[in-house]
Protein backbone atom coordinates (compact mmCIF):
# COMPACT_ATOMS: atom_id res chain seq x y z
CA UNK A 1 0.00 0.00 0.00
CA UNK A 2 1.94 3.67 -0.99
CA UNK A 3 0.84 6.44 0.75
CA UNK A 4 0.14 9.65 -1.09
CA UNK A 5 3.14 12.47 -0.68
CA UNK A 6 1.21 15.11 1.14
CA UNK A 7 2.72 18.99 1.69
CA UNK A 8 2.02 20.78 5.16
CA UNK A 9 0.20 23.41 3.22
CA UNK A 10 -2.34 20.65 2.09
CA UNK A 11 -3.55 21.25 5.50
CA UNK A 12 -5.07 24.53 5.50
CA UNK A 13 -4.87 27.66 7.96
CA UNK A 14 -5.37 30.60 7.82
CA UNK A 15 -1.85 31.84 9.05
CA UNK A 16 -0.54 30.96 5.27
CA UNK A 17 -2.22 34.75 4.71
CA UNK A 18 1.14 35.50 6.32
CA UNK A 19 2.97 34.22 3.62
CA UNK A 20 1.21 36.41 1.33
CA UNK A 21 1.92 39.23 3.52
CA UNK A 22 5.52 38.07 4.27
CA UNK A 23 6.35 38.34 0.44
CA UNK A 24 3.96 41.89 0.55
CA UNK A 25 6.77 43.22 3.34
CA UNK A 26 9.69 42.09 1.12
CA UNK A 27 8.49 44.09 -2.00
CA UNK A 28 8.32 47.20 0.48
CA UNK A 29 12.03 47.02 1.63
CA UNK A 30 13.24 47.06 -2.17
CA UNK A 31 10.86 49.71 -2.71
CA UNK A 32 12.75 51.67 0.45
CA UNK A 33 15.84 51.45 -1.83
CA UNK A 34 14.51 54.03 -4.18
CA UNK A 35 12.22 55.56 -2.00
CA UNK A 36 15.48 57.07 0.39
CA UNK A 37 18.26 56.89 -1.98
CA UNK A 38 17.06 58.32 -5.79
CA UNK A 39 15.95 61.97 -5.72
CA UNK A 40 12.00 62.81 -6.69
CA UNK A 41 11.45 66.41 -6.16
CA UNK A 42 7.62 67.45 -5.79
CA UNK A 43 6.29 64.62 -3.99
CA UNK A 44 7.00 62.61 -0.65
CA UNK A 45 7.26 59.14 -2.87
CA UNK A 46 9.36 58.42 -5.74
CA UNK A 47 7.06 57.63 -9.19
CA UNK A 48 8.15 55.90 -12.80
CA UNK A 49 9.40 59.45 -14.10
CA UNK A 50 11.99 59.59 -11.04
CA UNK A 51 12.93 56.19 -11.22
CA UNK A 52 14.01 56.63 -15.27
CA UNK A 53 15.40 60.08 -14.77
CA UNK A 54 17.82 58.79 -11.70
CA UNK A 55 18.79 55.69 -14.01
CA UNK A 56 19.38 57.66 -17.13
CA UNK A 57 21.76 60.25 -14.96
CA UNK A 58 23.22 58.08 -12.30
CA UNK A 59 25.92 55.75 -12.61
CA UNK A 60 26.62 52.47 -13.08
CA UNK A 61 26.17 51.41 -9.12
CA UNK A 62 22.80 53.66 -9.38
CA UNK A 63 21.45 51.94 -12.00
CA UNK A 64 22.47 48.59 -10.88
CA UNK A 65 20.76 49.71 -7.57
CA UNK A 66 17.68 50.15 -9.29
CA UNK A 67 17.50 46.97 -11.52
CA UNK A 68 17.90 45.21 -8.48
CA UNK A 69 15.21 47.41 -6.60
CA UNK A 70 12.38 46.99 -9.07
CA UNK A 71 13.53 43.39 -9.78
CA UNK A 72 12.77 42.28 -6.11
CA UNK A 73 9.42 44.92 -6.40
CA UNK A 74 8.21 43.00 -9.34
CA UNK A 75 9.24 39.46 -8.17
CA UNK A 76 7.75 39.80 -4.07
CA UNK A 77 4.58 41.44 -5.60
CA UNK A 78 3.90 38.90 -7.68
CA UNK A 79 4.58 36.37 -5.20
CA UNK A 80 2.16 37.92 -2.66
CA UNK A 81 -0.94 38.32 -4.99
CA UNK A 82 -0.46 34.84 -6.09
CA UNK A 83 -0.71 33.64 -2.42
CA UNK A 84 -3.16 36.12 -1.88
CA UNK A 85 -5.15 34.38 -4.39
CA UNK A 86 -4.40 30.85 -3.26
CA UNK A 87 -5.66 31.26 0.21
CA UNK A 88 -8.24 32.89 -0.50
CA UNK A 89 -9.80 30.00 -2.89
CA UNK A 90 -8.58 27.40 -0.20
CA UNK A 91 -10.18 29.54 2.71
CA UNK A 92 -13.15 29.77 0.62
CA UNK A 93 -13.52 25.96 0.91
CA UNK A 94 -12.08 25.19 4.35
CA UNK A 95 -15.02 27.34 5.78
CA UNK A 96 -17.30 24.89 4.42
CA UNK A 97 -15.21 21.80 6.45
CA UNK A 98 -16.24 20.44 10.04
CA UNK A 99 -12.61 21.53 10.96
CA UNK A 100 -13.84 25.33 9.99
CA UNK A 101 -16.21 24.83 12.71
CA UNK A 102 -14.18 23.19 15.45
CA UNK A 103 -11.58 25.84 14.75
CA UNK A 104 -14.21 28.75 15.57
CA UNK A 105 -14.67 27.75 18.87
CA UNK A 106 -11.40 28.01 20.08
CA UNK A 107 -8.51 30.82 20.86
CA UNK A 108 -7.25 30.41 17.31
CA UNK A 109 -10.64 31.90 15.90
CA UNK A 110 -9.18 35.09 15.74
CA UNK A 111 -6.06 33.60 13.43
CA UNK A 112 -8.59 34.69 10.43
CA UNK A 113 -7.64 37.94 11.09
CA UNK A 114 -4.52 37.34 8.92
CA UNK A 115 -6.96 37.38 6.15
CA UNK A 116 -7.98 41.37 6.21
CA UNK A 117 -3.92 41.84 6.88
CA UNK A 118 -2.78 40.26 4.24
CA UNK A 119 -5.81 42.14 1.84
CA UNK A 120 -4.87 45.89 3.27
CA UNK A 121 -0.95 44.90 2.37
CA UNK A 122 -2.01 43.72 -0.94
CA UNK A 123 -3.46 46.99 -1.52
CA UNK A 124 -0.38 48.62 -0.32
CA UNK A 125 1.52 46.72 -3.04
CA UNK A 126 -0.80 47.19 -5.66
CA UNK A 127 0.45 51.14 -4.77
CA UNK A 128 3.92 50.61 -5.30
CA UNK A 129 3.43 48.31 -8.48
CA UNK A 130 1.48 51.58 -9.98
CA UNK A 131 4.20 53.97 -8.21
CA UNK A 132 6.82 52.62 -9.93
CA UNK A 133 5.92 50.72 -13.38
CA UNK A 134 3.24 53.17 -14.11
CA UNK A 135 4.01 55.90 -16.46
CA UNK A 136 2.02 59.39 -15.62
CA UNK A 137 0.48 57.53 -12.34
CA UNK A 138 0.72 60.93 -10.32
CA UNK A 139 -1.19 63.21 -12.45
CA UNK A 140 -4.31 60.94 -11.77
CA UNK A 141 -3.19 59.92 -7.63
CA UNK A 142 -5.90 62.18 -6.59
CA UNK A 143 -8.75 60.31 -8.27
CA UNK A 144 -7.15 56.89 -6.90
CA UNK A 145 -6.60 58.55 -3.12
CA UNK A 146 -10.49 58.13 -2.83
CA UNK A 147 -10.66 54.94 -4.55
CA UNK A 148 -8.14 53.67 -2.11
CA UNK A 149 -9.89 54.83 0.83
CA UNK A 150 -12.62 53.05 -0.07
CA UNK A 151 -11.08 50.19 -0.17
CA UNK A 152 -9.15 50.29 2.82
CA UNK A 153 -12.50 51.23 4.89
CA UNK A 154 -14.07 48.22 2.71
CA UNK A 155 -11.53 46.05 4.35
CA UNK A 156 -11.34 47.56 7.54
CA UNK A 157 -15.49 46.80 7.94
CA UNK A 158 -15.11 43.35 7.10
CA UNK A 159 -12.16 42.78 9.73
CA UNK A 160 -14.67 44.44 12.19
CA UNK A 161 -17.04 41.92 11.14
CA UNK A 162 -14.65 39.08 11.47
CA UNK A 163 -13.74 40.09 14.75
CA UNK A 164 -16.82 40.72 16.02
CA UNK A 165 -17.50 37.05 15.51
CA UNK A 166 -14.47 36.20 17.47
CA UNK A 167 -14.78 38.74 20.38
CA UNK A 168 -18.86 38.21 20.29
CA UNK A 169 -18.64 34.62 20.86
CA UNK A 170 -15.78 34.67 23.87
CA UNK A 171 -17.59 37.34 25.49
CA UNK A 172 -21.56 36.15 25.30
CA UNK A 173 -20.58 32.81 25.63
CA UNK A 174 -17.17 32.24 27.47
CA UNK A 175 -14.76 29.81 26.87
CA UNK A 176 -11.88 31.85 25.88
CA UNK A 177 -8.81 29.78 26.93
CA UNK A 178 -6.41 31.67 29.09
CA UNK A 179 -3.76 28.89 29.85
CA UNK A 180 -4.03 28.47 26.06
CA UNK A 181 -3.41 32.19 25.72
CA UNK A 182 0.64 32.35 26.49
CA UNK A 183 1.58 33.62 23.23
CA UNK A 184 0.84 37.15 21.59
CA UNK A 185 -1.18 35.68 18.77
CA UNK A 186 -3.82 38.05 20.09
CA UNK A 187 -2.27 40.89 18.89
CA UNK A 188 -2.97 39.65 15.23
CA UNK A 189 -6.12 41.20 14.77
CA UNK A 190 -4.39 44.82 16.02
CA UNK A 191 -2.07 44.34 13.10
CA UNK A 192 -4.63 43.76 10.68
CA UNK A 193 -6.38 47.50 11.90
CA UNK A 194 -2.83 48.69 11.59
CA UNK A 195 -2.50 47.86 8.02
CA UNK A 196 -5.50 49.06 7.48
CA UNK A 197 -4.54 52.51 9.29
CA UNK A 198 -1.48 52.89 7.41
CA UNK A 199 -2.95 52.39 4.21
CA UNK A 200 -5.66 55.15 5.11
CA UNK A 201 -2.84 57.68 6.19
CA UNK A 202 -1.41 57.60 2.10
CA UNK A 203 -3.50 60.33 1.47
CA UNK A 204 -2.98 62.59 4.23
CA UNK A 205 0.32 62.47 3.54
CA UNK A 206 0.63 62.45 -0.39
CA UNK A 207 -2.68 64.47 -1.53
CA UNK A 208 -2.75 67.92 -2.29
CA UNK A 209 -6.94 68.05 -1.13
CA UNK A 210 -7.19 68.90 2.16
CA UNK A 211 -10.16 67.75 2.35
CA UNK A 212 -8.71 64.08 1.38
CA UNK A 213 -6.06 64.47 3.48
CA UNK A 214 -8.74 65.52 6.55
CA UNK A 215 -10.51 62.23 6.09
CA UNK A 216 -7.22 60.04 5.80
CA UNK A 217 -5.93 61.93 9.15
CA UNK A 218 -9.58 61.25 10.64
CA UNK A 219 -9.78 57.61 9.61
CA UNK A 220 -6.35 56.52 10.00
CA UNK A 221 -6.47 57.65 13.86
CA UNK A 222 -9.57 55.66 14.05
CA UNK A 223 -7.14 52.64 13.25
CA UNK A 224 -4.34 53.81 14.62
CA UNK A 225 -6.26 53.96 18.31
CA UNK A 226 -8.17 50.60 17.55
CA UNK A 227 -4.92 48.82 16.93
CA UNK A 228 -2.86 50.44 20.40
CA UNK A 229 -5.90 49.35 22.18
CA UNK A 230 -5.97 45.42 21.01
CA UNK A 231 -2.35 45.26 21.24
CA UNK A 232 -2.11 46.83 24.70
CA UNK A 233 -4.55 44.19 26.25
CA UNK A 234 -3.70 41.09 24.26
CA UNK A 235 -0.05 41.56 25.41
CA UNK A 236 -1.16 41.81 29.30
CA UNK A 237 -3.25 38.77 29.07
CA UNK A 238 -0.77 36.60 26.84
CA UNK A 239 2.27 37.86 29.17
CA UNK A 240 0.03 36.74 32.21
CA UNK A 241 -0.99 33.79 30.59
CA UNK A 242 3.15 32.97 29.27
CA UNK A 243 4.53 33.46 33.11
CA UNK A 244 2.06 30.58 34.49
CA UNK A 245 2.22 28.23 31.90
CA UNK A 246 4.97 29.29 29.69
CA UNK A 247 5.51 30.07 26.32
CA UNK A 248 3.65 27.78 23.61
CA UNK A 249 6.82 26.41 21.48
CA UNK A 250 4.36 25.97 18.22
CA UNK A 251 3.38 29.56 18.55
CA UNK A 252 6.69 31.54 20.04
CA UNK A 253 7.05 33.54 17.04
CA UNK A 254 4.04 35.66 17.51
CA UNK A 255 6.52 36.99 20.41
CA UNK A 256 7.65 39.08 17.79
CA UNK A 257 4.85 40.61 16.33
CA UNK A 258 5.02 43.44 18.45
CA UNK A 259 7.68 44.33 15.80
CA UNK A 260 6.01 44.84 12.16
CA UNK A 261 3.37 46.12 14.32
CA UNK A 262 5.31 49.12 15.59
CA UNK A 263 6.60 49.73 11.78
CA UNK A 264 3.08 49.93 10.62
CA UNK A 265 2.13 52.22 13.20
CA UNK A 266 5.89 54.31 12.88
CA UNK A 267 4.67 55.17 8.99
CA UNK A 268 1.63 55.32 10.02
CA UNK A 269 2.71 58.62 12.72
CA UNK A 270 5.02 60.09 9.92
CA UNK A 271 2.35 60.13 7.35
CA UNK A 272 -0.11 61.80 9.67
CA UNK A 273 2.64 64.14 10.87
CA UNK A 274 3.90 65.32 7.36
CA UNK A 275 -0.39 65.70 6.18
CA UNK A 276 -0.65 68.28 9.06
CA UNK A 277 2.52 70.27 8.41
CA UNK A 278 1.61 70.12 4.79
CA UNK A 279 -2.45 71.54 5.40
CA UNK A 280 -2.90 71.91 8.90
CA UNK A 281 0.59 74.34 9.62
CA UNK A 282 1.57 72.04 12.08
CA UNK A 283 5.36 72.38 12.81
CA UNK A 284 7.13 69.50 10.91
CA UNK A 285 10.32 69.48 13.45
CA UNK A 286 13.66 66.99 12.51
CA UNK A 287 14.46 66.56 15.97
CA UNK A 288 11.10 65.49 17.10
CA UNK A 289 10.99 62.89 14.34
CA UNK A 290 14.30 61.46 15.36
CA UNK A 291 13.56 61.23 18.54
CA UNK A 292 9.46 59.38 17.72
CA UNK A 293 11.83 56.91 15.11
CA UNK A 294 13.90 56.38 18.14
CA UNK A 295 11.38 54.95 19.55
CA UNK A 296 9.63 52.67 17.90
CA UNK A 297 12.71 51.24 16.89
CA UNK A 298 13.62 50.74 20.39
CA UNK A 299 10.83 49.02 21.20
CA UNK A 300 11.24 46.77 18.19
CA UNK A 301 14.91 45.95 19.44
CA UNK A 302 13.65 44.78 22.80
CA UNK A 303 10.79 42.69 22.00
CA UNK A 304 13.58 40.74 18.74
CA UNK A 305 15.91 40.43 22.09
CA UNK A 306 12.65 39.07 24.00
CA UNK A 307 11.55 37.04 20.92
CA UNK A 308 14.74 35.50 20.44
CA UNK A 309 15.67 34.98 23.77
CA UNK A 310 12.05 32.26 24.09
CA UNK A 311 12.68 30.97 20.70
CA UNK A 312 16.30 30.31 21.17
CA UNK A 313 15.42 28.54 24.93
CA UNK A 314 12.93 26.16 23.29
CA UNK A 315 14.91 25.15 19.89
CA UNK A 316 12.11 26.60 17.69
CA UNK A 317 14.33 26.64 14.75
CA UNK A 318 15.95 23.02 15.58
CA UNK A 319 12.19 21.83 15.67
CA UNK A 320 10.22 23.92 12.59
CA UNK A 321 13.00 25.60 10.54
CA UNK A 322 14.92 22.71 10.36
CA UNK A 323 13.56 19.47 11.65
CA UNK A 324 11.15 17.43 10.92
CA UNK A 325 7.97 19.36 12.22
CA UNK A 326 6.36 22.30 10.25
CA UNK A 327 4.02 25.25 11.26
CA UNK A 328 2.49 27.92 9.52
CA UNK A 329 3.35 30.43 12.48
CA UNK A 330 6.36 30.06 11.12
CA UNK A 331 5.58 32.42 8.53
CA UNK A 332 5.02 34.67 11.73
CA UNK A 333 9.21 35.48 11.52
CA UNK A 334 9.06 36.84 8.12
CA UNK A 335 7.23 40.44 9.23
CA UNK A 336 9.72 41.14 12.09
CA UNK A 337 12.45 41.32 10.08
CA UNK A 338 10.78 43.20 7.55
CA UNK A 339 9.36 45.39 9.85
CA UNK A 340 12.66 45.94 11.23
CA UNK A 341 15.17 46.69 8.32
CA UNK A 342 11.66 49.10 7.15
CA UNK A 343 11.76 51.17 9.75
CA UNK A 344 15.39 51.18 10.20
CA UNK A 345 15.45 52.81 6.86
CA UNK A 346 12.97 55.73 8.37
CA UNK A 347 15.15 55.63 11.16
CA UNK A 348 18.37 56.46 9.25
CA UNK A 349 16.77 58.36 6.53
CA UNK A 350 14.09 60.69 8.48
CA UNK A 351 15.55 60.24 11.59
CA UNK A 352 19.59 61.08 11.70
CA UNK A 353 19.87 62.07 8.07
CA UNK A 354 17.38 65.03 8.39
CA UNK A 355 18.14 66.14 11.71
CA UNK A 356 21.66 66.32 10.42
CA UNK A 357 23.58 63.92 12.64
CA UNK A 358 25.11 61.89 9.91
CA UNK A 359 25.94 62.72 6.33
CA UNK A 360 23.75 60.73 3.97
CA UNK A 361 25.58 58.23 2.18
CA UNK A 362 28.68 58.82 3.99
CA UNK A 363 30.26 55.77 5.88
CA UNK A 364 28.15 55.88 9.11
CA UNK A 365 25.34 55.91 7.30
CA UNK A 366 26.16 52.71 4.83
CA UNK A 367 27.03 50.83 8.18
CA UNK A 368 23.71 51.05 9.73
CA UNK A 369 22.04 50.95 6.02
CA UNK A 370 23.52 47.38 6.36
CA UNK A 371 22.04 46.39 9.26
CA UNK A 372 18.61 46.68 7.39
CA UNK A 373 20.00 45.30 4.68
CA UNK A 374 20.93 42.57 6.33
CA UNK A 375 17.79 41.68 8.16
CA UNK A 376 16.28 42.18 4.51
CA UNK A 377 18.42 39.47 3.09
CA UNK A 378 17.67 37.30 5.77
CA UNK A 379 13.93 37.18 5.26
CA UNK A 380 14.39 36.60 1.42
CA UNK A 381 16.60 33.58 2.40
CA UNK A 382 13.84 32.85 5.35
CA UNK A 383 10.55 33.47 2.91
CA UNK A 384 12.53 30.64 0.14
CA UNK A 385 12.62 28.28 2.77
CA UNK A 386 10.09 28.33 4.19
CA UNK A 387 7.97 28.54 0.77
CA UNK A 388 9.96 25.18 -0.33
CA UNK A 389 9.45 23.42 3.07
CA UNK A 390 5.53 24.37 3.02
CA UNK A 391 4.76 25.01 -0.65
CA UNK A 392 7.46 22.79 -2.27
CA UNK A 393 6.96 19.06 -3.97
CA UNK A 394 6.10 16.68 -1.41
CA UNK A 395 8.29 13.60 -0.59
CA UNK A 396 6.65 10.91 -1.05
CA UNK A 397 7.27 8.55 1.73
CA UNK A 398 8.27 4.97 1.38
CA UNK A 399 5.52 1.80 0.28
CA UNK A 400 4.47 0.31 3.16
CA UNK A 401 3.79 -3.28 2.56
CA UNK A 402 0.38 -4.75 3.62
CA UNK A 403 0.58 -7.14 6.64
Amino acid sequence: MTQHAKRPSDTYSPLYFLAALGAGGLSVTFFMWLMHWIPHPGQTVPVFEDIIAAFATGSALTQGMILVAMAGIAVFSFLNLKLLVWNLRRYAAWSKTEGFAKFSKTNAQSQIMAMPLALAMSVNVLFILGMVFVPGLWSVVEYLFPLAMITFLAIGAYAFKLYGGFLGRVLTEGGFNCAANNNFGQILPAFAFAMVGVGLAAPAALSTVPALAALGLVFSTFFLMTAGLIAVVAMVLGLRSMMENGANPETAPTLSIIVPLLAVLGILSLRQSHGLHEHFGSAELAGETLVTLAKFLSVQVIFLLFAGLVLIRQGYAKRFLFGNENSPGSYALVCPGVGFAVLMHFFINKGLVDAGLIAKFGPTFWALTAVALVSQAAMIWLVWHLNRRHFGTAKTPEAVPAE
